[in-house]
């Protein structure tokens, strides 16, 4: 795949981060601004998840009827506006709202990115270029809380869409320039009419379900993870809101060193065969992470070490995930990557709104959902192996 087109695919993957880590250092400071408090303004995260599960829905068909760069381009545009919305918002209904279309908007470049890989890629080699995007999501999460922290000092929370507003209105240009038309003009074109029909036989197709889980589950836990720090970090252990994107960046750089080895990994295994391996580890380190909290202990870091494992192993099983799910989709990439980050988005939603309906001022509530994912994605990937085996190296 050409570098330049790399570059593009990892500015879109970098939408999702940004628009979900950016903010978080802010939540203590939105909660008084709109007089409430955290567990509320975590709502604006969960209505997010929720825009990001429908909206693929819509970008699927679509992408796979009348290509790639329109519905790009239009999803870019929505989260432009929808971030300005947000910069302006006087109320937390209003935020609210105005989160819920940009979640709309910007899912159209998480399921043409993820088209676009597909059609331009093997399976093996599809599962690489996720690997080198699992980059992009995880160096975003480390830079976006330490860039949001000095953002909110500089200018207040409603900076931090202010940029988001810039950031997507400028990458709209790039896009337009120079991202080419990916979706062979011989390609058949789905007719959107029969859209149902394509997401009800992926429903059916349990090698393609049990491997979407795998992956939507593994990131719904990181996703609970995401909700619950800033209350386990800021208010539970005193960290500085200007600090936490330290230790944020921390877990994620274990997600940076894992990815940078399953590139390596896949020159001698499959992507099913490392899954085998990869959930048995995630599992193992979110079992850690609710027996660590009971214990109450004053200090952070023994709740980070086994955090920053789970998060390695998360660049392990995601990338490799997707590549099982996506093989043999060629002829539909848009429906089933719409699909897929349906399922995952709508698991990650429900999750991270668990954390703030169980909260009870202490870590429990996220280390514990954290870990229902661990097994749960554990389990996808071992009923995935018994109903079949994905063939690779075909286009």
């Amino acid at each position: 795949m050409p570098f330049r087109l790399l570059l593009i695919l990892g500015g879109l993957s970098a939408f999702g981060p940004l628009a979900i880590d950016l903010y978080l250092p802010a939540f203590p400071a939105m909660a008084r601004s709109f007089a409430t408090d955290t567990e509320h303004v975590q709502l604006s995260l969960s209505v997010y998840f929720v825009g990001l599960a429908l909206g693929q829905v819509f970008y699927g068909p679509v992408a796979d009827r009348f290509g790639r760069r329109k519905p790009l381009l239009f999803g870019i545009g929505l989260f432009t506006l929808a971030s300005l919305g947000c910069a302006l918002a006087p109320t937390l209904e209003w935020l609210l709202v105005a989160r819920f279309a940009q979640a709309l908007g910007g899912c159209g470049g998480m399921v043409v990115n993820r088209a676009v890989v597909r059609d331009l890629c093997s399976p093996i080699e599809s599962a690489r270029v996720f690997s080198k995007l699992m980059l992009v999501m995880g160096i975003a999460p480390i830079l976006a809380p330490l860039a949001g922290g000095w953002l909110m000092l500089v200018g207040g929370w409603h900076s931090i869409f202010g940029f988001l507003t810039l950031f997507s209105a400028a990458f709209w240009v790039l896009v337009w320039l120079r991202l080419p038309e990916t979706l062979p003009a011989d390609a058949p074109r789905s007719r959107l009419s029969g859209a149902l029909g394509s997401y009800a036989r992926l429903l059916r197709a349990p090698e393609f379900m049990f491997h979407a889980l795998t992956g939507g589950l593994a990131m719904a836990g990181m996703f609970a993870y995401i909700a619950g720090s800033p209350f386990v970090f800021i208010q539970l252990y005193g960290v500085p809101a200007e600090h936490y994107g330290w230790l944020f960046g921390i877990n994620s750089a274990g997600f940076i060193l894992a990815a940078q080895f399953n590139g390596r990994f896949l020159r001698r295994r499959t992507p099913l065969q490392l899954l085998r391996t990869t959930t048995l580890c995630f599992m193992a380190g979110t079992l850690l992470l609710p027996v660590i909290a009971l214990l109450q202990t004053d200090s952070l870091w023994p709740l980070m070490l086994p955090l920053f494992f789970c998060m390695a192993s998360l660049a392990l099983v995601v990338p490799n995930s997707s590549a099982c799910a996506l093989a043999g989709q060629g002829h539909q990439a848009g429906v089933a990557s719409a699909l897929m980050g349906t399922m995952q988005f709508a698991i990650a939603g429900v999750m991270s709104a668990l954390v703030g309906a169980l909260h009870d001022g202490t870590a429990v509530p996220m280390t514990a959902i954290i870990a229902v994912c661990g097994v749960g994605s554990a389990g996808m990937a071992l009923m995935a192996r018994r109903v079949g085996s994905v063939e690779f190296g075909v286009r």
